[in-house]
């Protein structure tokens, strides 16, 4: 199973945590955003952690394009961010060919910007998980596998285990991803794409305290299972999420009951692409 530190490269306080909580903590991947204001300290950083599953994470929302700004006109804003609009440009992305182009072209230039770093691509995933729009989809998985890219996740998240980690807890957003991600999901074993069975993160998103994810790793489905989060060692930096319990991420990757429940028989640490045990318990 995969426990994966997303956003990795956005800032300083978020790379010092991941490469905290990947040394003494449950964390075993993290996902790139390779335009970052730190994604050079990211990558040095995962150079020094070579057991670090390090992945791309694709981003077309809230934050920076990889190609200049006048290249993607219609993607972002004013200040040459990509815009937050994510309904509306949705919508364009479905209708106008040229919208669909600067899409392509971006999504061209992250995988580009990753073999770059040279750093061996452990999956993929999307900010705000906007690769479940269909045509975004699409164009990951042609794009994503020229550049080698064999694992995507896609964010399906069983409200059974929610239930049982914490009764009556509210999960908005993984309903409405649903058909979306299932519909993702086809597409994607279809193109021969490893995803995972299970990904946690939706529901308690900004959120995972320490007893959550120890209920998550104690109710593991069986299959490939990825937990992702958002770690910092302090919020309030550029990019950052109103809201997120950042510093409450990263003391639940430290914590020693999530250390144990992670340790327990049957639970293996890595990426959730890693090949599955031939036998023996079901891995997580």
């Amino acid at each position: 199973m995969a426990v994966t530190a997303d956003d990795f490269g956005i800032a300083p306080e978020v790379n010092e945590a991941v490469e905290l909580a990947h040394r003494d903590g449950i964390l075993s991947a993290a996902s790139l955003m390779v335009a970052g204001p730190a994604a050079a300290d990211a990558v040095a950083r995962a150079r020094r952690l070579p057991n670090l599953r390090v992945g791309l994470h694709l981003v077309l929302i809230e934050a920076w394009p990889t190609l200049p700004p006048e290249q993607v006109p219609d993607l972002v804003d004013g200040n040459g961010r990509f815009r937050i609009d994510m309904a509306r440009l949705g919508l364009e992305i479905a209708l106008r060919p040229a919208v669909r182009r600067q899409l392509r072209a971006e999504i061209e230039a992250q995988f580009a910007a990753y073999a770059a770093t040279g750093l061996p691509l452990a999956h993929v995933d999307a900010h705000k998980h906007y690769h479940l729009h269909p045509v975004i989809a699409a164009a990951v998985i042609a794009i994503g596998k020229r550049h080698g890219m064999r694992n995507l996740r896609v964010p399906v998240e069983p409200a059974s285990v929610l239930a049982a980690v914490e009764p009556g807890s509210r999960r908005p957003l993984a309903t409405s991803a649903g058909p979306w991600a299932r519909l993702l999901s086809r597409r994607a074993r279809r193109a021969g794409l490893t995803t995972p069975d299970a990904v946690f993160g939706l529901a308690w998103s900004g959120a995972m305290t320490a007893e959550r994810v120890a209920g998550l790793l104690h109710r593991l489905p069986e299959g490939r299972v990825e937990i992702y989060t958002h770690p910092a060692t302090s919020g309030g930096f550029d990019g950052a999420a109103p809201g997120y319990r950042y510093a409450d991420e990263l003391t639940a990757l430290l914590a020693p009951e999530c250390i144990a429940a992670a340790r327990r028989p049957g639970v293996r640490l890595g990426g959730y692409g890693d090949p599955q045990p031939r036998s023996g318990l079901p891995a997580a």
